[in-house]
């Protein structure tokens, strides 16, 4: 399972466009607004397709959508390439926001239901940690092969060669294990006790045609009844959102004044510690809260700082961002029961799909007066509001007791003073 699991993260990221195709667009003569508006059109039509494409693979095969989603993003690798403008990056981004949807939540609910099912749920962390960070280490192998296959090459090269790297990875996607079959119900639920016990009148609708109809009225009905899913869903949603900020490290690398040739390093740089959080996902978990704060606050000082040496501080950053969003996934999962769980996160990824929108038109509207540094420096405040939002709750929630407390003996003065 580790194995298998870890192969297709590997491959899957293994694109060697990845650290370029920002500078791509540059180079066709794309502003930043526009780049920004590419950025939304992916996020645009991934979470359009988010929730469906969760609630398809708890009906149908969660194996069968992983393995699937490589196949329209090597078809949109190979229009840019082929044909580099507006409208094809228009396009090629509708075909990966596609591949990225159907993974999405299909992935998580496939390792986490057959980790149950060898008692090994506890490991879930850590696994996904690691899958993680070998995404991360193919992304930084890849940046590192970048800037030869482009001398090289060019374009040319670098496309050929991500659309092979999509095609592996959907062999390696159909060799993950899955035990359940398509609309297979299972006899005890893997998330934790607490949850409702809907599942015959559901059961019916399955087996009367309406699998899909069920199996989403069973994931709303969780996040909208279990105030814990709703907390960690949240959480995940905004913590994986935000990480839209890494499409921006390249022109950050290169508003450092380096030459073009060393912004691949750069990004290299930031990859790095990357992996790194990801490989220590699984540990520390009660940490959260603090861990982030001191990330946003890396964040912050690197990329204000215009100076490559920044890159550093900003790659311990993204480092904890990696780390602190395995986790959060991590108790969503604890909390949902198998039967939509790929639903239930596939709303979280549509959560997250909202928040990378707002990210990517918070930039396109700061271009226009700040350089990539100062306005990545800002959005380390997202981060550092979950962060402190914990430490914040109780007071607010002391503040609300103390005003409907003095609304009620407002009120009983009032009352006295008309009698």
């Amino acid at each position: 399972m580790a194995r298998r699991l870890y192969a297709h993260a590997f491959l899957d990221e293994f694109v060697l466009l990845y650290p370029l195709y920002a500078v791509l667009f540059a180079d066709t003569g794309l502003s930043g607004a526009e780049i920004s508006s590419l950025f939304v059109i992916w996020s645009v039509t991934s979470f359009a397709l988010e929730v469906p494409s969760g609630v398809w693979a708890d009906v149908f095969s969660r194996r069968w959508l992983v393995a699937l989603s490589s196949l329209p993003t090597a078809a949109g690798f190979a229009l840019w390439t082929a044909l580099p403008c507006y409208p094809s990056f228009a396009a090629g981004f509708v075909l990966w926001g596609t591949g990225t949807a159907l993974a999405s939540g299909a992935l998580e609910a496939l390792v986490h239901e057959e980790l149950t099912r060898r008692g090994a749920a506890g490991d879930y962390a850590r696994l996904m940690g690691r899958a993680q960070a070998l995404r991360t280490t193919a992304v930084a192998l890849a940046t590192a092969l970048a800037a030869p296959v482009l001398a090289v090459g060019g374009y040319g090269a670098l496309g050929a060669a991500s659309v092979a790297g999509c095609l592996l990875a959907a062999g390696a996607g159909w060799a993950l294990p899955e035990s359940r079959g398509p609309r297979q119900e299972h006899g005890a639920d893997s998330g934790k006790a607490g949850h409702g016990g809907e599942g015959g009148e559901e059961d019916g609708e399955q087996e009367g045609g309406g699998a899909f109809r069920a199996v989403l009225r069973a994931g709303l009905a969780e996040v909208r009844r279990e105030p814990a899913v709703r907390r960690r869903l949240l959480l995940a949603a905004v913590l994986t959102g935000t990480t839209a900020l890494d499409e921006y490290v390249p022109l950050l690398a290169a508003a450092t004044g380096v030459d073009g040739t060393a912004v691949p390093l750069l990004v290299l740089l930031v990859e790095a510690g990357t992996a790194v959080g990801g490989w220590c996902a699984g540990y520390g978990a009660r940490r959260l809260a603090p861990v982030l704060a001191a990330g946003a606050l890396c964040l912050a000082a690197g990329a204000a700082g215009g100076h490559p040496a920044g890159m550093a501080a900003v790659a311990a950053g993204f480092g904890v961002f990696q780390w602190a969003m395995v986790t959060a996934d991590a108790r969503l999962q604890e909390r949902v029961r198998d039967r939509a769980r790929a639903t239930v996160t596939s709303i979280a990824g549509f959560g997250s799909e909202v928040v990378a929108v707002l990210v990517f038109a918070g930039y396109a509207l700061g271009s226009a007066r700040l350089a990539p540094g100062p306005l990545l420096a800002l959005a380390a405040v997202p981060y550092l509001a979950v962060a402190l939002a914990p430490a914040a709750a109780p007071l607010l929630a002391a503040r609300r007791r103390e005003r409907r407390g003095g609304r009620s003996r407002g009120g009983g003065g009032a009352d006295r003073r008309a009698r």
